[in-house]
């Protein structure tokens, strides 16, 4: 998230955010020489419009700042948890590559651990009904359910996968497409203030117009890294990612725990490519505040 000391400030050093009334009591404050507070951010969940109104700068300052910094790109792994080794070896590449859990591998609460103390962001990959035959595993989200049996098993999900920020849908390409059945999760992901990725494993996906209409972080996959697992096409996979940010950006892509994936995102993350690496949340949140200097 970005921190409170990035907000704009008038003169006196208060928030621009303010109402007159407060800002007048702020000065008069200060003319007394009392400390005065500043006015709390609201809940973490609505946080990313509040600061991109109050910090976004003008479009030209905008861009010459991201050209400075260069095109931001989020990298997450998903499907970890079941084979111990390669969620290891994905536990093993820079901080700001953003790993996703089973909540059902066996293994899932001890390697989420162990991920979250070596500086990851976590996301509960969490099953969703698919429109195909796949099966999503256990515990799957399914619009047949009646509401409450779907967020009892969310719940389950979350507390397989301990310090996670966020979710993610493993499968759902059914279950993402139904407005009603996304939208019976948000007010439980919103008062917890959790955020949704779309994996937009369908293009009739309403994950992200959902979770904004109730006040959840949210932002969709760019790209996936290796729907074809060979190393030719990982990499072929990685430049259409880097297209993608400069274009826009931002971008984000999905990758899995494959050791052609791995060693081509551990080779990536680890040389220099003129792109700025971040975790996750942050790329949803600068998606979000560029969608809001859009409409501007």
């Amino acid at each position: 998230m970005a921190r409170r000391s990035a907000r704009l400030r008038s003169p006196l050093g208060f928030g621009l955010g303010m109402s007159a009334a407060a800002l007048i009591v702020a000065t008069a404050a200060i003319v007394l020489g009392l400390q005065v507070p500043e006015p709390p951010l609201p809940p973490a969940a609505h946080r990313s419009l509040y600061e991109a109104r109050l910090t976004a700068p003008a479009a030209h300052l905008a861009q010459a700042n991201a050209a400075r910094r260069g095109p931001m790109v989020a990298i997450v792994i998903d499907d970890l948890g079941i084979n111990v080794a390669m969620t290891r070896k994905a536990i093993a590449l820079p901080p700001t590559v953003t790993l996703a859990f089973l909540p059902y591998a066996t293994a899932t609460p001890a390697l989420a651990r162990e991920a979250a103390e070596a500086g990851h962001t976590i996301l509960v990959h969490v099953p969703m009904e698919a429109v195909g035959p796949q099966d999503p595993g256990p515990m799957a989200l399914r619009i047949g359910l009646p509401p409450s049996e779907n967020l009892r098993r969310l719940t389950w999900d979350l507390e397989r996968v301990p310090g996670f920020s966020g979710i993610n849908n493993h499968e759902g390409s059914k279950f993402t497409a139904d407005d009603q059945a996304l939208a019976s999760l948000m007010p439980m992901l919103a008062a917890r203030h959790i955020f949704f990725f779309d994996s937009r494993t369908t293009a009739d996906t309403k994950v992200v117009a959902v979770a904004r209409a109730h006040g959840v972080l949210s932002a969709e996959r760019d790209v996936f890294l290796d729907d074809v697992p060979t190393a030719d096409e990982i990499k072929a996979q990685l430049a259409a990612l880097e297209a993608r940010a400069r274009a826009n950006g931002i971008a984000i892509a999905i990758g899995h725990p494959n050791p052609a994936t791995l060693n081509a995102v551990a080779a990536w993350t680890n040389r220099e490519t003129g792109f700025e690496q971040i975790p996750l949340e942050r790329a949803l949140e600068a998606k979000t505040r560029s969608l809001s200097l859009a409409r501007r």
